[in-house]
């Protein structure tokens, strides 16, 4: 037979939570919940004095219980149906449920440990910190495998997942005073989870770049770094968003957009930008058979960069690049580097070639295509190639600071044009 329902169960039954399915399962982790609290406080009692910086995190301030004993049966009961009820109470960020009032209120509440560990060097400080962290700079709470006291740097190490997985975090707190030194955290989330002040951006962003502003978010990656010296960790969070036909991605650096990808239709490029670049393809790899298969535009303000891609057939690119003081032009080819190399010694025989390549022949072989593509006359460009980066060959106009670089094979074959400073 059923137990009769406490008051606090009753109460959680009706107004908000009407429409919320209340388990025994529920039950007994509001029960777990309120118990830990009551622990909570008397054990961090003498701990609710501390500053409220950043590194250290807002706390709930002390409440007074000189008074409790006169308020008798039915005000603490109220209490605890007030504690119950809330804890199934949830913050709203512009009309997205986001986080419990038991995790903003008690964030510690949320840690996961692994067993043996020793949470002995943690202060409640640290706890608080390392909590707070993940909840409020990774969005979600990773497992604590490690709990390490490095004494010769006066440092608490704590971590969280493994180094080869896809959520991993590094902690790194000051022991004598509990605050953050360092950290590198990284995670994953359901599109679904992401928090709504990025999704609500979505729409605009999308249609700022003139992408499908109804592509569908579909993956999440966050890092966070912060350095010995900062004040604060930094996020970096990462969404892709795909449609049947299109393909987008948005950076955003804390909350402000720093990077908008999408693809765009056709249509949406000027036929003389269409024309220069099918007539650049040609110029440079001889292709008379081309076909338009995409076009995408990346606005990146963090390089200060706004890139436009167009592809034809299966392996031939255009890429446009103006930034402030920058504009580049880049005519890309399939990648004919080879890769059937057995050993380091063929990879150096190879290297060599191109190295041997004489200046005359290359110059030969690329001044008709610049001379096309760009209306440039290369006899007063200097030539260099790069030792580190065999095949590729900068021509350079001292007077204009004109640079114009061109990626060979050893059979003098040319794989990119791009004329620009980067």
């Amino acid at each position: 037979m059923r137990h009769k329902d406490e008051q606090w169960e009753k109460e959680i039954r009706k107004g908000p939570f009407a429409s919320t399915p209340f388990t025994e399962d529920h039950k007994r982790k509001v029960l777990q919940q309120v118990e830990w609290m009551k622990k909570s406080e008397v054990e961090s009692k003498g701990d609710r004095s501390e500053g409220i910086s950043r590194l250290s995190r807002p706390q709930v301030g002390n409440v007074s219980h000189k008074r409790r004993s006169r308020r008798g049966p039915l005000v603490a009961g109220t209490a605890a149906l007030v504690i119950a009820a809330g804890l199934f109470l949830w913050i709203w960020d512009d009309g997205q449920l986001v986080k419990p009032v038991i995790e903003q209120v008690y964030p510690t509440a949320a840690l996961q440990l692994s067993d043996a560990l020793n949470t002995n060097l943690l202060t409640d400080k640290m706890k608080r910190n390392v909590a707070t962290t993940m909840r409020d700079d990774l969005g979600k709470q990773l497992k604590i495998t490690k709990v390490e006291d490095l004494p010769v740097s006066g440092r608490i190490y704590v971590e969280a997942g493994k180094e080869n997985e896809k959520e991993y975090a590094q902690i790194w707190l000051d022991a004598a005073t509990g605050n953050l030194r360092e950290v590198q955290m990284r995670g994953e989330m359901l599109a679904s989870e992401l928090e709504h002040r990025y999704l609500r951006q979505i729409p605009s962003l999308l249609q700022s770049i003139g992408s499908t502003p109804t592509l569908k978010p579909v993956s999440v990656q966050r890092y966070v770094s912060m350095k010995q010296g900062e004040l604060e960790p930094i996020s970096y969070t990462t969404l892709t968003l795909v449609d049947e036909n299109n393909y987008g991605e948005i950076v955003w650096q804390q909350d402000q957009p720093v990077s908008i990808s999408g693809d765009l239709s056709p249509d949406q490029v000027s036929h003389s930008v269409l024309a220069d670049a099918e007539d650049a393809v040609k110029a440079v790899f001889g292709e008379t058979s081309l076909k338009l298969r995409g076009v995408s535009r990346t606005k990146d303000d963090e390089i200060g960069r706004d890139i436009i891609n167009l592809s034809f057939n299966d392996h031939y690119l255009v890429q446009m690049t103006v930034g402030e003081e920058t504009k580049v032009y880049s005519i890309v080819g399939e990648n004919s580097y080879r890769n059937d190399f057995t050993n380091w010694d063929e990879v150096e025989v190879y290297h060599q070639k191109i190295y041997n390549v004489k200046e005359s022949l290359l110059r030969g072989e690329v001044e008709p295509m610049i001379k096309e593509v760009f209306n440039v006359d290369l006899q007063g460009y200097s030539l260099h190639r790069e030792t580190d980066n065999p095949g590729m060959a900068i021509f350079e106009l001292e007077s204009t600071k004109d640079v114009i670089r061109v990626r060979y094979n050893e059979d003098v074959k040319i794989t990119m044009i791009t004329r620009g400073e980067l």
